[in-house]
């Protein structure tokens, strides 16, 4: 593997990198089980090398010489992704995308912005606000993710009820095949022109191509913003509320219901023991948020529903891009992690029941619980939490597969998605055939085969292992 490394050195100079701190954080994404394994002192073997890229010409020309070589390429972005996407191992080169940064483009007539993918999403959304716009995307790990890895697992953020997820914010891409041709798709607001490509790559965790510019179609900064809360007497009478508020049309960006336990964790003061508490932000054209605000206030107190403190909602603003370190419950013997899944809404209340349920039998679990937090007309998510600590610190790996396989159990059982936003990774890639099937995974390998023959770009993600 020298000469690869010799003709990548040639071609990118100084871009390569092979300098052991470098290399090690590269080594696994922010999966708590990679976590787990360096405290035990088990660390994920470092990649060969990590390519700065500067440029898609960069990307082209890594991909063409690893195609060459016959080494694999993960591509890499902020390392934020926590199901296990990106672990390179030591034969593989890491294509990291984080010198690709900052605005191509910004069009205020068209309300448009294409970024380089490396982008952070901070700083991508504090540009266009300073046009007076907005993305509209705001995941939990917004200043840790790029906009290229918004793309490539298939975000989705915290305003998603009424500005939907990086699918309906997305406006165009630049990609760069395993063969290092270069696909950039129009930007026109919508398209008929076959099958929409950019669905190949949303989701594909980098093993279809490398996202190298993406462009947003942006809407203005909100003329108004209000904040309500409610608590109710069960998780499902809320989720029997939202579900009426959002079949009659209203959009609040905002609509986050705990369930009891989850209400208590973060609300004890103002959450009476056993409510469920819904957290609601209207935002837009200030008369609008009045009616919306209005009409969904008589929705939830028709429902039931008792006022609480609307500074809530500003508590949860205040904290809602603190990403906890999962280090510090390792090394107390307790290993954590949360689980996004989703639901119709006959289903949701049932699934709920289910996971939790099950998850309770886990010996040493400390807490299982849920919140909602992206509704749509037909359904909604659920993301759970949960904390185990068993009664041998060694066996924290084995508890942490028995919950992923319960939930994951569970919400098949039920009918639900297996994945709502956080992707599959390598911690849901075996479960992945009871959501689209044997067949739904057979075309997803005969796409890659017919883009990835040899089977190079990130290999081990999204897809089980072929049995062939």
């Amino acid at each position: 593997m020298s000469r690869l490394l010799d003709d990548l050195s040639a071609t990118l100079g100084e871009r390569v990198r092979t300098d052991d701190e470098t290399l090690a954080r590269h080594r696994h994404d922010a999966w708590v089980l990679e976590e787990l394994h360096d405290l035990e002192g088990r660390p994920a073997s470092k990649p060969m090398a990590v390519v700065e890229a500067a440029s898609t010409d960069d990307v082209v020309r890594t991909l063409r010489l690893c195609r060459e070589h016959g080494v694999a390429v993960v591509p890499f972005g902020g390392g934020s992704g926590v199901c296990g996407a990106a672990l390179p191992g030591s034969g593989a080169i890491v294509l990291s995308t984080r010198r690709m940064a900052g605005l191509v483009a910004l069009d205020e007539v068209d309300m448009t912005a294409c970024f380089r993918a490396g982008t952070m999403g901070i700083d991508a959304e504090n540009r266009v606000q300073q046009a007076g716009l907005s993305i509209g995307h705001w995941p939990q790990s917004v200043e840790l993710s790029t906009v290229g890895g918004w793309v490539a697992t298939r975000a989705s953020g915290q305003l998603s009820t009424a500005y939907g997820s990086i699918e309906d914010v997305l406006l165009a891409l630049e990609v760069v095949l395993p063969d290092g041709s270069v696909l950039r798709t129009r930007e026109t607001p919508r398209a008929a022109a076959g099958p929409d490509l950019r669905q190949l790559f949303l989701g594909s965790e980098g093993t279809l191509g490398v996202v190298t510019e993406v462009t947003f179609s942006l809407r203005p900064l909100p003329e108004s913003s209000v904040g309500r809360a409610f608590h109710f007497a069960s998780f499902a009478e809320g989720l029997e509320t939202i579900r009426h508020l959002v079949r009659a049309g209203w959009r609040p960006p905002v609509v986050r219901l705990y369930d009891p336990r989850e209400s208590r964790r973060h609300f004890r003061e103002a959450s009476p023991k056993g409510r469920a508490m819904l957290l609601l932000l209207h935002e837009g054209a200030a008369a609008a948020v009045a009616v919306e605000t209005a009409e969904v206030t008589r929705i939830c107190d028709a429902a039931g529903g008792v006022a609480a403190d609307a500074a809530l909602v500003d508590q949860w603003m205040e904290s809602r891009n603190h990403v906890p370190s999962f280090r510090s419950f390792l090394q107390q013997g307790v290993i954590v992690d949360t689980i996004e899944v989703a639901a119709t809404w006959r289903r949701v209340a049932n699934l709920y029941d289910r996971v939790t349920k099950s998850l309770a039998e886990v010996p040493g679990m400390l807490a299982a619980t849920a919140h909602s937090s992206h509704s749509y007309r037909s359904g909604t998510n659920l993301y759970f939490s949960f904390a185990v600590k068993p009664a041998d610190p060694a066996q924290m790996g084995a508890a942490y597969d028995e919950c992923w396989r319960r939930t994951m159990q569970a919400t098949l059982a039920a009918g639900g998605g297996i994945a709502h936003h956080h992707g599959i990774g390598r911690v849901r890639r075996n479960h992945l055939a009871g959501e689209i099937g044997e067949t739904g995974v057979g075309l997803l390998r005969a796409i890659k085969h017919a883009l990835d023959p040899q089977n190079l770009l990130n290999p081990g993600s999204l897809m089980p292992p072929d049995p062939k």
